[in-house]
């Protein structure tokens, strides 16, 4: 059996340790234990990683890790012919194992793998990869993690912030690389939409606390649009005001707003502010009202690179459906870009 099969079978291993763990049927229990001491910690280094949005992302990727739907994947792939090579992963930390798509992909196509954590998610990758190395001992020598300057590497994927992407282009451009900057998601209503569908567009804002590239932090909605049904319909979400860190961004943002005298909707959790930018603040979204689609679909066609995700029904081929865009498939890759391939032709 050679290493890329070893490998696969490794992850498919690990899609089915989660799905027991998340079923609460688990097999290993002494590896269940450590992971859930994994999540408790995790949550006590950054309070926005709830012990909820962990288990959610554990359960999205157990739902993935199977041997189909990675063999599926990887099927239209030449991966025989990659040269191997080491893979400079420099993560963000918004979200739980926000990079864990990226060193999937490294691994899968046989390469190494060289690991910058960020500080807000430095436990779960870590406990991950104990486990592959568990079942699959061969794995060891492709993965490590640095806590100090990367060295000794042939390609870097890199994902941050607009400014800390300029940083990275300064210091890796002359090797391949992917670089990822800033992008938020936005929702497209036009006023015939159910009460399941914006309740489901809920979930697209709220869940990660409206942290993730993927969360939804603009609308757009036809002149005159009512927003009493859209109120209505997330008033399920009402308890995320209970984690503090939330509710203290919320009573931020509203006293800015407020004293700005800037004019705003309001329902107790969440702020809609009228704003031509994407990126929102916590607790907040921003709205903007369109004249004609044909007209929209010009301006978020000229924005592409600043949008990680639209959401809708009928409203552009690429379009997610209400609720969905933080379930993404194995083929949905960061701001378009095929990283598997990317990794293949390097």
């Amino acid at each position: 059996m050679n290493d890329r099969l070893k490998t696969f079978i490794a992850f498919a291993k690990l899609g089915q340790f989660l799905r027991d763990f998340i079923n609460n049927t688990p097999k290993e229990t002494e590896w269940s234990n450590k992971l859930q001491d994994a999540i408790i910690l995790a949550g006590h280094k950054n309070g926005w990683f709830t012990e909820e949005n962990i288990k959610y992302t554990l359960g999205q990727w157990s739902e993935l890790l199977t041997e189909d739907r990675l063999n599926e994947w990887f099927s239209k792939y030449d991966v025989e012919k990659n040269k191997l090579k080491k893979v400079a992963l420099i993560m963000a930390g918004n979200i739980p194992l926000v990079g864990f798509h990226d060193f999937l992909a490294v691994l899968l196509t046989g390469n190494s793998v060289l690991i910058k954590l960020s500080s807000n998610d430095s436990v779960l990758l870590p406990f991950l990869s104990e486990y592959l190395i568990e079942v699959e001992p061969s794995i060891r020598n492709r993965i490590e993690f640095k806590k100090d300057q990367l060295k000794d590497f042939d390609v870097v994927i890199a994902t941050g912030s607009n400014n800390t992407a300029r940083y990275f282009e300064y210091y890796f451009g002359k090797v391949p690389n992917i670089i990822r900057k800033n992008r938020n998601s936005v929702a497209v209503l036009t006023g015939e939409e159910s009460m399941e569908q914006l309740e489901a567009l809920g979930e697209d804002i709220f869940r990660y606390y409206g942290l993730g590239c993927r969360s939804v932090s603009k609308l757009f909605v036809p002149q005159g649009y009512d927003f009493d049904p859209f109120f209505k319909a997330i008033y399920t979400y009402r308890d995320i005001i209970e984690l503090k860190k939330y509710a203290n961004n919320y009573d931020y943002n509203k006293a800015v707003y407020l004293m700005s005298e800037f004019k705003i909707l309001d329902n107790g959790f969440l702020i809609l502010k009228k704003d031509k930018s994407y990126a929102s603040p916590i607790a907040s979204s921003f709205y903007e009202e369109y004249a004609s689609l044909s007209g929209l679909k010009q301006r978020l066609e000229s924005d592409a690179q600043k949008i990680q995700c639209i959401v809708g029904a009928g409203i552009d081929d690429n379009e997610i459906a209400f609720g969905h865009t933080q379930r993404p498939r194995l083929t949905d890759y960061a701001d378009g870009i095929d990283t598997v391939e990317f990794l293949l032709k390097t």
